[in-house]
């Protein structure tokens, strides 16, 4: 134990045994002094390891909230690097998909091209075909006329015979091929016309040359017979001219209508 000087100075006016009773109190009290000053830095120490433990768990806590949050962060980064993946697969598969469509839109294109050309084409055989064709029409209808300007020119030499014959119609003048007009002046053609008199009576001869003979050429000869007759002051004599018929009954329809004869091809 550590004594002032001024106190060992005191200490050794005292008498021994006195003095040895003052060293033992004083030692004494500088034992409990450091025994009281030891308990409470223990105390102290106590407090702050508890303190520390305290921290130390709420460390450790922490350090677990963090962990759990590492992992959840983890996880949603996982999540997201799936994800991301998927949409980079996506964005492949688009990118792939554009491609294709890209391809098909040229051939698309290309098919187009084609068929416009084909089209072109096509036109163009069609318009070589619609000219073949009239030509071939105006060929036909060449031969149709020849046809039946051969038949019309047989008729007029063999009618007056004929009529004379079978109705006894005297021909007057000649049998002509004419074109005439009705009062609404629509121009006809007249393959066979002539005057005839019969018993003082005087006719018109109106015939028509046909190298097929139907039912709908008897009506439409009909309908010009009647537009005609009031073009003449003599009584019509129609009468047709053919080469064969193409239907039953046309001789009966004929008949029907007014026309007195019908002559064939064979009969001149």
């Amino acid at each position: 134990m550590e004594i002032s000087v001024s106190l060992a100075r005191k200490l050794e006016k005292v008498e021994p045994q006195l003095r040895e009773v003052l060293f033992a109190i004083l030692e004494e009290i500088e034992k409990q002094r450091k025994e009281r000053v030891t308990k409470e830095e223990f105390k102290e120490l106590r407090d702050i390891v508890k303190e520390l433990a305290q921290a130390q768990k709420q460390t450790e806590q922490r350090v677990k909230e963090l962990a759990q949050a590492q992992k959840e962060t983890e996880k949603r980064m996982a999540t997201l690097e799936k994800r991301m993946e998927e949409l980079a697969q996506a964005q492949k598969r688009t990118e792939q998909r554009v491609e294709e469509l890209a391809q098909a839109q040229k051939r698309t294109e290309e098919r187009v091209e084609e068929l416009a050309q084909a089209q072109k084409r096509t036109e163009e055989e069609l318009h070589k075909l619609i000219q073949e064709h009239r030509k071939t029409r105006e060929q036909v209808g060449g031969l149709s006329a020849t046809v039946g300007y051969i038949l019309e020119d047989r008729a007029i030499k063999a009618l007056p015979k004929l009529l004379k014959e079978e109705f006894n119609l005297t021909i007057e003048g000649k049998l002509l091929r004419k074109l005439v007009q009705d009062r609404l002046g629509r121009t006809f053609e007249v393959n066979i016309l002539g005057k005839a008199v019969k018993n003082g009576k005087k006719y018109v001869i109106i015939g028509e040359a046909k190298a097929q003979l139907s039912k709908n050429k008897v009506r439409e000869f009909a309908r010009k017979i009647k537009n005609l007759k009031d073009l003449f002051k003599e009584e019509p004599f129609p009468i047709l001219i053919t080469y064969m018929i193409t239907e039953t009954d046309v001789e009966s329809l004929a008949k029907e209508l007014g026309i007195k004869r019908i002559y064939y091809s064979f009969e001149f």
